[in-house]
């Protein structure tokens, strides 16, 4: 049954992710669109760089034309957020990826993003998953609308030209590695930075639908070609996204991933310190307190969301914040897209180390000196969603102690979250896109944070 989660409809290949769904969800979306307008659908339509994803691109894009509307198909593999740039550029009603993200390499899947370019809320997904049933599955009969090319590089350069401070990257020279996990941002974030006056050192350059035998992830063990390459070379950073493009990795100087919780508070940091953007600080309830305390100290409120990227939408539109972060590495700004941007992210990392020099540990040290410091990590196990009863009602009991410390509140924003007096807090929370429950612990000290997450984890059935 498809169904669609946080980001989307995701499924694995020749199972249930078929060319007769892909119409399917097509044709549904198509229904929804048209009936909001009154008039044919006119979506944009990408892709990533998985087993077959251009065929089923082209066959989402055969669905539209069948339909009355024209359909704009990207000329190439396009990362996540320059599709939903080019939606709001070209003024479309939406558009469809055909992407599973950072899921393993059997799995792809189709994401609907909305004419503001903004992941589909829940309302429209319920509507497209209700209009599956009036829809056929049968192969298209006939074109009534005009095929387009979607080539958004040189207008969504320019936005990023807006938004990243040009003059500083060409003010240092730098030397970074890129790491594109074999996916669509290769020759978009790099080429990028090259233009900026920046040498850039590739690795995986390449498609590779198999992800070179691991997964699309922009962390851990996936960064280790990226690693030596930034030692080995004595390189300034290392960056990387995943395999649509819409998260960011980072390496610093000495050969160290550092997480997104804490690239996400150098950012909020540095912006607030170099912009003179308004409004506060959205994160989800599963990322970094540090932003809390960031905000506090330059005086801006903080917006706390459910998981998932589309929460932010409404809050940037209006300017009610100017960043939106996710600790999975999800990361946008007002007067961009409300969508997560990899590229955008990693520009702005660069940028800071441009201005600041190498040795992000350092920048830390000296952000933990003023707000004091914070360790944040997650862990992701397998479950069988047989079980998920018992696990909520293992969950509505709140636990007597908190690795040592006392429960002070609990947030049911989205999963359960436990937070003590001292701020350290552990949260559990099922994936909205795969079978898995995630736990996520924060505190002052590493050794907190793994008993914390060692409690979590004796709670799963």
């Amino acid at each position: 049954m498809i169904r669609f989660g946080t980001s989307g409809w995701r499924a694995v290949i020749s199972d249930e992710f078929t060319f007769a769904n892909v119409r399917r969800v097509t044709r549904a979306v198509a229904g929804v669109v048209s009936r909001q307008t009154g008039k044919p659908a006119r979506l944009a339509i990408g892709y990533d760089t998985r087993f077959l994803s251009e065929r089923f691109a082209a066959e989402a894009a055969n669905v539209l034309t069948e339909a009355g509307g024209p359909a704009y198909l990207s000329a190439e593999p396009l990362p996540t957020p320059v599709l939903a740039f080019a939606i709001t550029h070209l003024g479309l009603d939406g558009g469809l990826n055909v992407t599973a993200s950072h899921n393993p390499p059997e799995y792809n899947g189709l994401k609907f993003s909305t004419a503001q370019g903004a992941p589909a809320p829940r309302d429209i997904t319920d509507q497209i998953e209700a209009e599956l049933s009036h829809v056929s599955q049968d192969p298209v009969r006939g074109q009534h609308a005009e095929l387009l090319s979607l080539e958004p590089r040189e207008a969504y350069f320019k936005r990023l030209r807006e938004l990243v401070d040009v003059d500083a990257l060409r003010g240092r020279p730098l030397r970074i590695g890129f790491d594109s996990r074999f996916g669509t941002s290769r020759g978009w974030l790099d080429r990028f930075l090259e233009e900026s006056g920046v040498l850039v050192v590739r690795v995986n350059d390449r498609r590779d639908p198999l992800f070179g035998g691991g997964t699309p992830e922009c962390s851990g063990v996936n960064l280790n070609s990226l690693k030596q390459v930034v030692t080995s070379q004595g390189l300034d950073l290392g960056l990387a996204t995943d395999g649509d493009g819409d998260r960011f990795g980072v390496v610093d100087s000495d050969g160290n991933e550092v997480p997104p919780n804490m690239i996400l508070a150098l950012l909020a940091d540095d912006l607030l310190r170099t912009r003179a953007w308004t409004g506060g600080i959205g994160r989800t309830v599963a990322t970094t307190h540090l932003l809390d305390r960031i905000g506090a100290f330059h005086g801006r409120e903080l917006y706390e969301t459910p998981v998932g990227f589309k929460h932010f939408q409404s809050l940037l539109e209006k300017g009610a914040i100017f960043m939106g972060c996710e600790e999975s590495a999800g990361f946008s700004v007002a007067g961009h897209v409300p969508e997560k941007d990899g590229i955008l992210a990693g520009l702005l990392v660069a940028e800071l180390v441009a201005r600041r020099g190498p040795g992000l540990g350092g920048h830390l040290r000296t952000l933990f000196a003023e707000i004091g410091p914070l360790y944040s990590h997650r862990r992701d196990r397998r479950f069988d969603p047989a079980s998920r009863e018992v696990l909520e009602s293992r969950l509505k009991e709140v636990p007597a102690s908190l690795a040592g410390g006392s429960v002070q509140r609990t947030v049911t924003l989205d999963g359960t979250k436990w937070i003590r007096g001292d701020g350290a807090w552990l949260m559990v929370r099922m994936s909205g896109t795969e079978p898995v429950v995630r736990l996520y612990a924060e505190a002052a000290d590493e050794a907190t944070v793994t008993r914390l997450l060692d409690q979590g984890e004796a709670l799963l059935p």
